[in-house]
């Protein structure tokens, strides 16, 4: 047996015990039970019936104990009135596990970074199956379109509840519909996934376990938006309600007697202003005032639930709730204790995988760092993939700079043109990829589908330094003081900052790309920052360059408008022109115009949204899209190249990835819930 160390107090994990009332089946070994609807995953009446038996539950029998962390949650009734009437059986993909033990991961700060932990509890209505084709259920339990896609309807689970006990209904996503995602006060703006066209949908609960999502306009991508967003379509109404004035005419007064301005603050405090769902937790690490709060995070539907959170790492606990069992009734997940520790610096972080310290780690371990890994598997009982990705490295220019020589030079499409055929991307290749990747031009879609003509991959992307001189040359851009940098077509001296951080891009790229362009007279000056500091100095517009992946499969675009409208991707991804996208949300009165051709790849993603996907509108709306977004360098794509994926070989269950992406929400399609520990 192995003891597990919770909080000072040593317990007993006992090994799984094996259950004789349904088979033990595994993707591995089926033992003649016919697949179900969804791969790898049953509803419990489905498999009942499949496997020909009458399912007992069991859970994890640290399981109180690990209830006991979490503040605000009472004792723990029976399992079978914690689990949903109808829980959804995931059939383990080599062995049924083992409880306990501890998940080690390494995160880049408390914020930025953290999306590859995140995944590994993250839940959704529903997800992708790990061939990256179908859609499965996992918070609902079904659902239908209408003929014409302007109307999804949900069934969630009866009987599903919160990480505290609380019942989980449609209410909850209403609530997070109506109160939260449409609240000004909360809210400037819509997010793009909650709009059709520009216009919001309706939200209709006509019983406690049915949605009805009504959709001003077609858009069949909203499931697909629901399978691979970090932001779950559902908040717990029962708390955050609470000090919501919609909902509890006393909210503020409530809110007040907890130390809070008002509600709001409140809910801003619990939720923050964003749907990012794993910023760091102000209750959890305020002891002062956690001592009379009634939680210290908000309830879940995840598989692990925040106990602490410090500026070092944060720990989680199982949620004692969770709405999954294996094939042999035992409730995930098999992981009792989940442990996230900040590491910024990319040599140590390198240096703990080496060392076998971690049992999982993907985002911002990049190809460069390959071959000392591969060297030190055995040594560290760990294991190497190399996967492709979706996104690819890319680089763009600050197209509304604050500085206005740079933002009218950055705005000459010949001075894009320039730069992209100035980098030598066979020698990007050869040397930061090791020979492993494909020199291409930007892709906004990747992979490509059909309509996508194979012209635009490589578009201006050959190298061609004579021919980058003599574009330089055509717009003014030339050397005057005789120092081998050329100056701006005014006279004024230029030097291109590039501030990246290796969660976005690997800084052998950066390093090759400015040479390039020094090369060809246009002086750079490359800095490593820390994910956040990248973020903040995009968002407030102060960056010369854009250095992160970029790039989507099909499924994100017919969901999430960003890629295509302006600044071009989220607070976590590429972004360029931000005074623009400022005018285009304001309706003009902020901000700085775009051009047209801005314009139109706003109005043309929101068409091809509305497009059945696979029709000829479809086709060409996005072959449009593709054709104005690389024609006018928006994005500078470099080379197309696999990624390294970590796991410790004690991790159980861990199967082969298909790419490292996040676009497909890194570990979400590979089923983390039912990894085990093996030490």
């Amino acid at each position: 047996m192995k003891r597990i160390l919770l909080s000072g107090v040593a317990l007993i994990a006992l090994p799984a015990v094996a259950y004789a009332n349904c088979p033990a089946i595994t993707v591995a070994d089926p033992m003649g039970v016919a697949a179900g609807e969804f791969p790898q995953q049953y509803e419990l009446s489905a498999f009942q019936e499949a496997a020909g038996c009458s399912m007992e539950f069991s859970t994890n029998p640290d399981i109180e104990a690990l209830n006991a962390q979490i503040k605000g949650n009472g004792d723990l009734p029976a399992l079978a009135d914690r689990l949903p009437s109808e829980p959804l059986v995931m059939v383990p993909y080599d062995s049924v596990g083992q409880y306990g033990g501890e998940l080690n991961v390494l995160s880049n700060a408390t914020e930025a970074g953290t999306s590859d932990f995140l995944s590994v509890r993250h839940v959704n209505l529903v997800r992708y199956s790990d061939d990256l084709q179908t859609i499965v259920p996992n918070i609902a339990k079904s659902w239908t379109w209408n003929d014409d896609y302007t109307q999804l309807t949900f069934t969630l689970r009866a009987g599903h509840k919160w990480s505290d006990g609380e019942p989980f209904t449609s209410a909850d996503v209403a609530f997070w519909h109506d109160s939260i995602m449409l609240d000004k006060n909360i809210y400037e703006a819509p997010r793009d996934y909650v709009t059709v066209g520009g216009e919001t949908m309706t939200v209709e609960t006509p019983d406690d376990v049915t949605v009805i999502f009504n959709l001003p306009a077609p858009k069949p991508g909203l499931l697909a938006h629901f399978a691979t967003s970090y932001a779950p379509g559902f908040l717990p109404q029962h708390f955050l309600g609470q000090f919501h004035p919609d909902i509890n005419a006393d909210a503020d007064s409530y809110a007040q007697s907890l130390g809070f301005e008002n509600g709001y603050d409140a809910i801003l405090a619990y939720y923050g202003n964003s749907d990012w769902t794993d910023t760091p937790t102000p209750m959890l690490s305020r002891s002062a005032i956690a001592d009379g709060l009634p939680k210290s995070t908000l309830p879940t539907l995840e598989s692990h639930i925040y106990i602490t959170d410090t500026t070092e790492g944060r720990t989680l606990v199982a949620n004692p709730y969770f709405h999954q069992v294996d094939s042999t009734g035992q409730q995930l997940p098999y992981i009792s204790t989940q442990d996230e520790l900040y590491i910024n610096d990319n040599e140590v972080r390198i240096l703990k995988l080496v060392n076998g310290e971690v049992d999982y780690k993907s985002q911002s371990v990049r190809l460069e760092s390959a071959p000392l890994l591969l060297e030190n598997q055995e040594k560290g009982n760990y294991s190497i993939q190399l996967k492709p990705t979706v996104g690819m490295p890319a680089f763009s220019f600050n197209l509304t700079s604050e500085d206005p020589a740079k933002r009218e030079l950055f705005n000459n499409l010949r001075f894009r043109e320039a730069m992209s055929v100035a980098i030598n991307r066979d020698e990007l290749n050869e040397i930061a990829y090791f020979g492993q990747g494909t020199p291409s031009q930007i892709a906004p879609f990747n992979p490509a589908p059909n309509f996508v003509d194979p012209k635009w991959e490589s578009y201006k992307a050959e190298f061609d330094p004579d021919t980058a001189k003599a574009m330089l040359d055509e717009i003014g851009m030339v050397d005057t003081d005789g120092d081998g940098f050329r100056e701006l077509p005014n006279g004024e001296a230029i030097t291109l900052n590039m501030q990246f951080s290796t969660q976005g891009i690997a800084g052998r790229v950066v390093e090759l790309v400015g040479q390039n362009w020094a090369d060809v007279g246009v002086q750079t000056q490359v800095k490593e920052v820390t994910p956040d500091e990248y973020r903040s100095a995009q968002s407030s517009n102060n960056l010369d360059v854009g250095l992160w992946q970029y790039g989507a499969p099909l499924a994100i675009h017919l969901g999430l408008n960003s890629f295509f409208r302006v600044p071009f991707g989220t607070y976590f991804e590429h972004r360029t022109g931000m005074l623009w996208a400022e005018w285009l949300d304001s309706d003009g009165a902020t901000g700085v115009e775009p051009p047209d051709y801005v314009k139109k790849l706003a109005d043309d993603i929101d068409a091809f949204q509305s497009a059945v996907p696979g029709t000829p509108e479809s086709d060409a709306l996005g072959a449009g899209l593709v054709e104005t977004f690389v024609s006018n360098m928006v994005m500078i794509g470099t080379v197309k190249a696999p990624e390294p994926i970590y796991a410790s070989n004690n991790l159980k269950n861990f199967t082969e990835f298909k790419t490292w992406s996040y676009e497909y929400y890194r570990t979400y399609p590979y089923r983390p819930t039912q990894w085990w520990l093996d030490e």
